[in-house]
Parts: structure tokens; C-alpha cells; sequence
């Protein structure tokens, strides 16, 4: 129970985050917006996370994340062919023996 509201609590902090950098991409994207917000936005010397994040002032952690692709090998095996001795007569009816010629069909 306790790790259902775990994994619940993590995916509502990521939707909000997720949600915030959309809404400050939104307000980047649509100046009167950002007036809703901040009265002032239009001043030249206006400093916030919208103006920020619309001028490309954001610094984000660059990780480097390694890609690992499943290799598949097919390794083709020649069949090998066994033959070994196996008395067909002991399968027979009594009084009856294997074929002397093969059919001809």
C-alpha cells in the first residue's frame, strides 16, 4: 500500500513540473500572457523565469545517457546426421521381411 502512494506521489510531482515548464513556455510564447502575470513584464529591465527561460538563460544538467542496443546472434548450426543400427525385422509381423528393392514410384 505504502508503495502504491509512492509511485502515485512521483507521477503527480512529474505531471506538476512537466506542467510548469509548459506554462513558462507559454508565457514566453505569448507576451500578453505574461502581462496577465507580472504587470510590469513589459519593462525592458524585467527579470523572472519567463523572461529567462524565453532568452535561453536556463541552465539544465546534461547528463549522458547510454544507449544500449540488444545485440541478437544467430548462430547457424549444420545439421548433423546420426545413423545408427536398428534391426528392422524386430518390428515386423512374424514370417515377413523388409522389402528386397525400394518402391518405384
Amino acid at each position: 500500500m505504502k508503495r502504491h502512494f509512492k509511485f502515485r506521489g512521483k507521477a503527480v510531482i512529474a505531471s506538476l513540473l512537466a506542467g510548469v515548464v509548459l506554462l513558462l513556455d507559454a508565457m514566453a510564447a505569448c507576451p500578453s500572457l505574461h502581462e496577465w502575470f507580472h504587470a510590469d513584464a513589459a519593462d525592458a529591465g524585467h527579470q523572472c523565469a519567463v523572461t529567462m527561460f524565453a532568452h535561453g538563460q536556463v541552465d539544465t544538467a546534461s547528463t549522458a545517457v547510454p544507449i544500449s542496443i540488444p545485440l541478437t546472434f544467430v548462430a547457424a548450426v549444420p545439421l548433423a546426421v546420426v545413423s545408427g543400427f536398428s534391426p528392422a525385422i524386430g518390428g515386423l509381423p512374424a514370417g515377413r521381411a523388409p522389402p528386397v528393392l525400394p518402391a518405384v514410384s
